[in-house]
């Protein structure tokens, strides 16, 4: 590898930085380097929406894809062989405002205007990813597009009729082709390996920012520096920096591997590549499972999703992490690799304590699979939090059970986040059903046995009491949703949750 400067497009041009710290952030760069002032900083942690940018890249097919992500947690380096797009390269070369500008001006969609600029860009990435022969997209697209921007002093009404309305203004004139030639022209020049001063002087060292571009070198550099730290999304590891200002020492950046982008599928597993984002991740998933579609559009947000990698949220060994639930549930497993070497592991095996797992020095995870699904099984997941959007689980629950012929339990997988020190099996409530009848005394008995498979926690997100309570409560909503006799249909849940009555748990 040669030490090369960061190369990126940006209104048109190819910005090229050779001396910035390798963790200074999009954010800071925007504000401090170039001026960029309309790209504010709200919460520094990737949840607020105030930092929102868009970032143009070309996904492993080589077509252009536009992704609406947090610019205070993304390095800098991240940022080569992409184009980068803020507000400020929204209007006309005329000085008109945007079709998103305009119609947020016509619908009264801003008030003090400081998260605005965030609303905009995500609004942006919308207008360029909905297809213009589509009809403007419905609400529910909008609040997902907007699930990232948590600002409402407008109230949400008016930036929603903005959202359907900024299709009805003429379309500007926006050469996607040409930024795709030039993406290809940086693409080639991608392999580097970027050493900068850090920001605290000489004395903290050089830390090395390395982005292997082909999974062989990728595995090859992680055998050899076991201590360097993987990045992939730095939807974590931004806010140490951010937060914790802590010092990362050389990272190892996974996201401009394609080969770990892939997503396959055969007769028996979805292979899902580390380095996939969320977002590409869960929309392969639901496809299998449409059971997920809800969890996929409750994980963070959308930018936080763009940014995110299935694979980073697995590895992180977080007890709170939205994924694994699910994916234990579904008995997935993991690919690991070490220099060339693989292993596969079962998912369930792999945490091994509070974010201790069983990686060895210089492994990484290099795919996910996930069984094809089967006409026996049921399953449902669960997130329980405060809030709808982008909030972090007090739990998080997941069931699978296939039944034989006689309604009888052949097979039982539940699994909970937020209950322990890590993603776990409720093994006693699984051996309550095995071999046993679906049915409610049955259901009963599983939930009386989930206090002897966990004894959670009191934090600020919820007591251990209620945590315990709501996850006997689920596993009753999800007995009465795959019941034999009049299972409880998607209206009558809505139902329930509009104060119409429907069965509580025992």
């Amino acid at each position: 590898m040669t030490t090369q400067t960061i190369r990126f497009l940006q209104r048109g041009a190819v910005r090229e930085i050779g001396d910035a710290p390798a963790t200074r952030t999009v954010l800071q760069h925007l504000r401090e380097t170039a001026l960029c002032t309309g790209t504010k900083e709200g919460c520094a942690e990737g949840d607020c929406g105030a930092c929102t940018v868009v970032i143009g890249e070309l996904d492993t097919s080589g077509a252009l894809v536009f992704k609406a992500v947090n610019a205070c947690i993304q390095f800098l380096p991240t940022l080569d062989s992409r184009a980068l797009f803020t507000v400020e390269d929204l209007r006309g070369a005329d000085g008109a405002l945007h079709p998103v500008q305009q119609a947020l001006v016509d619908c009264h969609g801003s008030q003090c205007g400081f998260c605005t600029p965030g609303f905009v860009m995500s609004l942006w990435a919308l207008y360029h990813n909905h297809p213009a022969d589509a009809g403007p997209p419905s609400r529910d697209e909008i609040a997902t597009a907007l699930s990232g921007n948590l600002c409402r002093c407008t109230g949400y009404r008016p930036i929603v009729d903005a959202a359907q309305r900024m299709f009805d203004y003429p379309r500007p004139p926006f050469d996607a082709d040409a930024i795709k030639r030039q993406l290809v022209a940086l693409k080639r020049t991608q392999t580097f390996e970027y050493a900068a001063p850090d920001a605290r002087g000489a004395a903290f060292g050089t830390p090395a920012f390395l982005a292997p571009v082909t999974r062989a070198e990728f595995g090859r550099l992680r055998a050899e520096r076991p201590h360097a730290r993987l990045l992939a999304g730095s939807t974590d590891i931004g806010l140490w920096v951010t937060k914790q200002f802590r010092d990362l020492g050389d990272l190892l950046f996974i996201g401009n591997v394609d080969e770990l982008k892939t997503i396959e599928h055969d007769a028996q597993y979805l292979t899902i590549g580390a380095a996939a984002s969320l977002e590409d991740a869960y929309a392969a998933l639901a496809a299998d499972y449409p059971e997920l579609a809800e969890l996929w559009t409750r994980f963070a947000s959308r930018p936080i999703r763009n940014a995110g990698t299935l694979g980073g949220n697995v590895a992180n060994g977080s007890p709170i992490g939205d994924s694994m639930p699910a994916l234990i549930a579904l008995n997935a497993e993991l690919v690991l690799q070490k220099a060339e070497k693989l292993r596969t592991m079962p998912l369930d095996a792999f945490y091994l304590g509070y974010q201790k797992t069983a990686l060895e020095a210089g492994e990484f995870v290099a795919q996910i699979r996930v069984p094809r699904p089967v006409a026996a099984l049921r399953f449902r997941t669960y997130k329980v939090s405060k809030r709808y959007d982008q909030d972090i689980s007090a739990v998080c629950a997941a069931f699978a059970i296939r039944l034989d012929d006689d309604h009888r339990v052949t097979d039982a997988r539940l699994a909970f986040g937020g209950m322990a020190a890590t993603p776990k099996r409720a093994t006693r409530a699984e051996s309550a059903l095995v071999g046993q009848t679906w049915d409610e005394d049955h259901a009963c008995a599983a939930m009386a046995a989930l206090d002897a498979d966990f004894q959670p926690l009191t934090d600020m997100r919820a007591s251990s009491a209620y945590r315990a309570k709501v996850a006997r409560n689920v596993l009753w909503r999800f007995y009465l949703e795959t019941r034999r006799d009049a299972p409880l249909a998607l209206a009558d849940v809505n139902a329930f949750a509009y104060g119409a009555h429907v069965e509580e748990a025992p």
